[in-house]
């Protein structure tokens, strides 16, 4: 299918620095769960999930509906989840964001906040059903990842406009 030619009051489409902007930041943030850190509990929170919401909640027209599947796939590399899990629990966050701003006219920061909640409280629960056995005491330290994750979110919704910032400007 033929891409349709831009007319001459269109904007011009962004340098590909532009573009790759957005997907190298959640590339990024998916490695930096892999920094060296000590830890008795696994408690660092999914930061890869955590700015492709931000972006996608922020600006939804910067990533493709497919776009969590590569996203997701390299998380899975990184991480050591079972493969498939990042790109079926992010794709299926997408979906539901894309329902919620169908039905949804107006969106404020607090429910960005709690979609964004929702969402990351889905992903480590059912990675959790995924990846480990149902028997394993994992729970209290699931709950507390959640906690600090969405905590966190804010702060990473932060960033994510000041990327976008930096990236209009460029």
């Amino acid at each position: 299918m033929r891409q349709p030619t831009r007319g001459p009051f269109d904007a011009a489409p962004p340098p590909a620095a532009a573009r790759l902007l957005p997907p190298a930041s959640v590339l990024l943030a998916s490695l930096a769960t892999t920094w060296p850190f000590v830890a008795t509990f696994p408690f660092l929170p999914p930061l890869g999930l955590m700015v492709l919401l931000g972006w996608r909640l922020a600006r939804p027209d910067v990533f493709r509906i497919w776009a969590p599947l590569p996203l997701g796939f390299f998380d899975d590399l990184v991480s050591g989840q079972p493969l498939g899990s990042a790109m079926l629990l992010w794709t299926l966050c997408f979906f539901m964001i894309d329902l919620i701003d169908q039905r949804l006219v107006f969106r404020d920061f607090w429910q960005d906040w709690l979609i964004a909640s929702g969402a990351i409280g889905f992903c480590l629960i059912v990675g959790r059903l995924v990846a480990a056995p149902i028997g394993a005491h994992v729970d209290t330290v699931l709950l507390l990842q959640i906690v600090i994750s969405t905590m966190l979110f804010p702060l990473v919704a932060r960033f994510c406009a000041w990327l976008d910032r930096k990236r209009e400007g460029a």
